[in-house]
């Protein structure tokens, strides 16, 4: 079997070869000349695989070690014959970490207290639903918005987008990106949606970048509409907008799902499924170790117990490095996600000398106790 597979997806060299032959080639480098003769494909978010770049091929199968799929044209893969796979959930923890961290730098900075302020989560599938427990424990008042779900669960758990609109401090996105139907998602927060905020919420856009309308964004914090952006996922991704990036309190290159466990997960959850997909039924399959912290003992003594959760999980993961590195130099947007050192989750860490009040937070986030 002949397999083209993403230079840049972290734990596949040397993994990968054991279903067949493998070529790397960087993701911004497929084209129909380069997957014509290979029978799967294993891809990031970078090209966009549809009839243009597939016709003609021999490709049967594309496993993407990601969470979304918009960058695969399903309906026409699904009536020729090319099979789509994905990695969901993959990267929920690692965007759950991203979020959290972006929200302790938004309390520090403009000094307010998470457990007076409200945030809504629109859309709950594996990330949200991460990002929803993560905010129960750092205190927060939550409402929950999710059309898909409430259709198919009741309306228990779920508030409608208007009462999010009204009620919310802060509103964070984790949709899938959708075009059409129903529920699309696309530019769900767009002009009409900001001005129609009460509360000049903060808006995190960790889904994608189509979900949010850049264009409405910078609109509605030029006319004081809402408080900041903090904005992992951009429309028209390489080429960003330039001045939203200066104007985001967090800017970075895409790269929230993107800790080593998340691509961990994803890497094996692509073999897998190229395993079944093929009926190779390979077995013991031989991965890479996941990179070990190179400080993985957070110290807490000496740090004043109100500092302390934020200075354990900025140790973990702290956006602002990747904020200044990309708005110093926001041509090098391709570079970073592709060059991106991947980061570990909280499991990875053991906590010392905690604060009683702050150590069960801790222990419930995922750290570790010594």
């Amino acid at each position: 079997m002949k397999i083209l597979a993403d230079a840049h997806i972290p734990y596949l060299r040397g993994v990968a070869e054991q279903f067949g032959e493998v070529e790397y080639l960087p993701g911004n480098q497929f084209n129909r000349e380069a997957i014509r003769e290979k029978d799967a494909l294993l891809v990031r978010t970078v090209t966009h695989f549809g009839e243009e770049i597939l016709t003609g091929t021999n490709v049967k199968l594309i496993c993407s070690a990601t969470i979304g799929f918009d960058h695969i044209d399903t309906e026409w893969c699904d009536t020729h014959g090319v099979a789509w796979r994905t990695a969901p959930g993959c990267n929920a923890a690692s965007v759950e970490q991203y979020v959290t961290a972006s929200l302790l730098y938004l309390a520090d900075k403009y000094q307010f207290d998470l457990t007076r302020k409200t945030i809504g989560i629109v859309g709950v599938g594996n990330v949200g639903s991460k990002v929803d427990a993560a905010c129960k424990k750092l205190g927060m008042r939550i409402l929950l918005n999710d059309p898909p779900r409430e259709e198919s669960e009741g309306p228990a758990l779920f508030t409608n987008i208007e009462t999010i609109q009204r009620e919310a401090d802060i509103i964070t996105f984790h949709t899938p990106l959708t075009k059409t139907g129903k529920h699309k998602t696309h530019h769900l927060a767009d002009e009409q949606f900001l001005a129609s905020v009460e509360k000049k919420p903060f808006i995190i856009n960790a889904a994608r970048g189509g979900v949010t309308d850049n264009q409405a964004l910078k609109k509605a914090i030029h006319h004081g509409q809402i408080s900041g952006v903090v904005i992992d996922c951009w429309e028209n991704e390489p080429e960003i907008d330039r001045e939203l990036l200066q104007l985001a309190d967090i800017a970075t290159p895409h790269i929230a799902g993107y800790s080593a466990d998340g691509k961990w997960t994803a890497t094996k959850m692509s073999l897998e499924n190229l395993n079944r997909f093929f009926n190779l039924n390979l077995e013991n399959i031989q991965y890479q170790p996941i990179t070990i912290p190179e400080r993985p003992s957070i110290d807490l003594s000496g740090i004043a117990p109100v500092l302390q959760l934020q200075y354990a999980v900025w140790h973990t993961y702290n956006p602002l490095t990747e904020t200044i590195a990309l708005k110093s130099t926001p041509e090098k947007f391709y570079w970073f996600r592709s060059n991106y050192p991947l980061r570990r989750e909280y499991p990875a860490y053991t906590v010392l000398h905690a604060d009683e009040m702050i150590l069960p937070i801790l222990l419930n986030l995922g750290f570790n106790e010594k």
